[in-house]
């Protein structure tokens, strides 16, 4: 067991841009050794990527007591990147300046009992408000974490994708490690479950949001024959007992089935031409499929298959630096990634790449792009120096 909580490690390859830092959950002071790391006395916004096993209460009432002035926001996580890549039990936090940045931040409470229509106005406004404040910075984007246990990310990025205008979205479901017991977002001080937090930021840095995967369609279809839409369980594939059906068309034993198998063998929706994985979260019971997605009945799932993970992460990040390379990319990454690295045993070469692309961000229970939520991606945000700043 490591007793020694150790120091802060803080980026320096982007201090232009964002500023990030993380510590051990259990660090005596935590949060205020991540707020001198990051100096919080300029920023506009604050993310805090917490690790389940931290003290969230703690966590709360000192990230108030430390970040007066500075809008604090943040989520529990099923794992952490940070500036060593791929780590767990760690906080992390990333400043946005005030030089390069306008947040605001609009806390869902409830999201059961929410109002569609005036959250589109706010959006709308909000976005008008910021422009005015900045008319000469041209780059936007919107980021949202959710309560990764709620089951309601479909239902609220479809809600307000009327609201995005031209401005893309991602976001990513809150986590609780591997436990799947409680998750929460973190907003105005206090710890909120079944909610959402949605910013809008505004910057003079040029940005790019993007969602990836490493998957393959097959030609194997599944058809979906029974199904609880609203519980995201399905009960009947192919006319047969859903994790039966399934289990068969793997060749494997009904009983075997684990988050591994699900990581390794998801299935995918065709949705406007792209595929979208809908993944699997874990077999009830009574042997119904229960998903981290939607899911309905008559949906044809086709079953896919992954490339190289390393390879294809690598791929992704030349991507985004065709033409610049980006300061810093925030990050959210399906737990069920992080799962299938550690089963394959390419998690300390991921988090190579991840660390020499200056990644950093969390591992979540599902992900969100403009208006959809998906699993089994990684989204983000790749933020380039600002224009004026064009050294390679």
């Amino acid at each position: 067991m490591d007793l020694d909580p150790g120091p802060a490690r803080a980026t320096q390859t982007a201090p232009l841009v964002l500023r990030t830092a993380s510590v051990r959950h259990d660090h005596p002071h935590a949060i205020e050794t991540l707020a001198a790391h990051i100096n919080t006395g300029d920023l506009e916004l604050v993310v805090l990527l917490v690790s389940p096993q931290a003290d969230f209460a703690s966590v709360i009432r000192d990230a108030s007591a430390c970040c007066t002035g500075t809008t604090v926001i943040g989520c529990t996580t099923a794992g952490e990147i940070s500036e060593a890549g791929y780590t767990e039990g760690e906080i992390v936090a990333i400043g946005f300046p005030r030089e390069h940045f306008r947040a605001r931040a609009t806390l869902i409470p409830d999201l059961t009992d929410y109002d569609a229509q005036a959250l589109i106005d706010r959006m709308i406004q909000t976005r008008h408000e910021m422009a005015l404040d900045e008319p000469d910075w041209s780059h936007e984007f919107n980021f949202i974490m959710i309560d990764g246990l709620s089951t309601l990310e479909d239902k609220l990025v479809s809600d307000i994708a009327m609201g995005l205008g031209p401005v893309p979205l991602f976001g990513g479901s809150a986590g609780d490690g591997e436990d799947f017991g409680a998750t929460f977002v973190l907003c105005d001080g206090a710890a909120h479950s079944n909610a959402a937090i949605l910013t809008q930021i505004r910057t003079r840095c040029p940005v790019r949001v993007f969602k990836t995967d490493h998957l393959v369609p097959t030609e194997q279809r599944l058809v979906v024959t029974g199904a609880d839409p609203a519980r995201r369980t399905v009960h009947e594939i192919n006319a047969e007992p859903a994790a039966r059906e399934y289990a068969r068309i793997l060749g494997k034993d009904p009983e075997q089935l684990t988050t591994f198998t699900f990581a390794a063998h998801p299935v995918v929706v065709r949705i406007g031409g792209q595929h979208h994985v809908r993944s699997i979260q874990r077999v009830a019971e009574n042997g119904d499929l229960v998903f981290f997605s939607a899911i309905d009945e008559g949906l044809v799932l086709t079953l896919a298959e992954p490339r190289d993970m390393v390879e294809h992460l690598r791929e992704e990040m030349e991507r985004l630096s065709e033409t610049r390379k980006p300061a810093v990319i925030l990050g959210c990454d399906c737990v069920l990634r992080r799962l299938e690295a550690q089963e394959t045993q390419v998690t300390g070469a991921l988090s190579e790449i991840l660390r020499d692309n200056h990644v950093v961000g969390f591992s979540t229970y599902g992900e969100q792009f403009n208006s959809m939520h998906v699993n089994q991606t990684l989204t983000g945000v790749a933020i380039y120096p600002p224009d004026e700043d064009k050294s390679p």
